[in-house]
């Protein structure tokens, strides 16, 4: 089963969503802002994707720390915080099983659902 983890009010969700949708691929939506995230979970997408990757500085979660949360930032700090705010996670995370494919892009999951 296909699971996209991200929050309800994401305009790139919601292509992920349309897309889905289009290609007919059943899947299950994980709202992070609402259901949290488990730490075992995080921790896997960030050897597997790095944590730099998974770590949306562009966020406006991101952007509104204090600038002390920001300085220093490792693989464990960046875990911390985005499973305080889950919101600072970068999405959508589609979760093949297998591998997960971080962000939208109609190309990329064009070929990972080919090879299924």
């Amino acid at each position: 089963m296909v699971t996209l983890y991200g929050i309800k009010n994401c305009d790139t969700m919601k292509k992920a969503w349309s897309w889905l949708d289009a290609h007919k691929i059943p899947y299950t939506f994980h709202d992070y802002r609402v259901s949290g995230i488990d730490r075992t979970k995080l921790e896997a997408w960030c050897k597997e994707l790095g944590w730099e990757k998974v770590l949306n500085k562009g966020s406006t979660t991101f952007r509104e720390l204090p600038e002390a949360d920001k300085q220093g930032l490792d693989a464990k700090k960046a875990i911390t915080l985005m499973l305080a705010q889950p919101t600072m996670i970068k999405r959508p995370v589609l979760d093949l099983g297998d591998r997960r494919i971080l962000a939208f892009k109609p190309d990329i999951y064009e070929a990972a659902f080919a090879k299924r």
